[in-house]
């Protein structure tokens, strides 16, 4: 007899960062948290990938990035296209206002201390 596994499947955050150095330490919070991750390097390839996929629980993204649209861009664009998907924006030096940030989202300064990401990103999953 077969055993089948009926562990839950483990949420998926995408992961939006320039700086392959922060995106890799995010991954590493994003997966220490339980969850699995995708990496995007800005955020076209993050919408490219949010087309493609039905699975993503989170977004965590950087503000400040090179692209079509920066972080904040990016953050009303999901929360219009894609309401279900929580927010995580992070900056090392601009702090938006709450005015700037989608309703339910969440702002974090850089240096992101571990673990309190860890406890905001399960906390976040957890709220779905």
């Amino acid at each position: 007899m077969i055993a089948l596994d009926h562990s839950p499947v483990p949420a998926v955050v995408l992961v939006v960062e320039d700086d392959m150095l922060l995106r890799m330490r995010a991954v590493d919070m994003v997966e220490d948290a339980g969850y699995t991750s995708v990496e995007a390097m800005d955020a076209d390839q993050a919408v490219a990938i949010l087309e493609s996929r039905s699975d993503i629980a989170l977004l965590f993204t950087d503000i400040q990035m090179p692209g079509s649209m920066d972080g904040l861009g990016l953050a009303r664009s999901v929360h219009e296209r894609w309401p279900p998907i929580k927010i995580i924006l992070v900056s090392g030096q601009l702090k938006p206002t709450s005015v700037d940030i989608p309703a339910n989202s969440r702002f974090f300064g850089k240096p992101l201390e571990g673990q309190a990401m860890i406890a905001q990103i399960q906390n976040m999953i957890r709220h779905v």
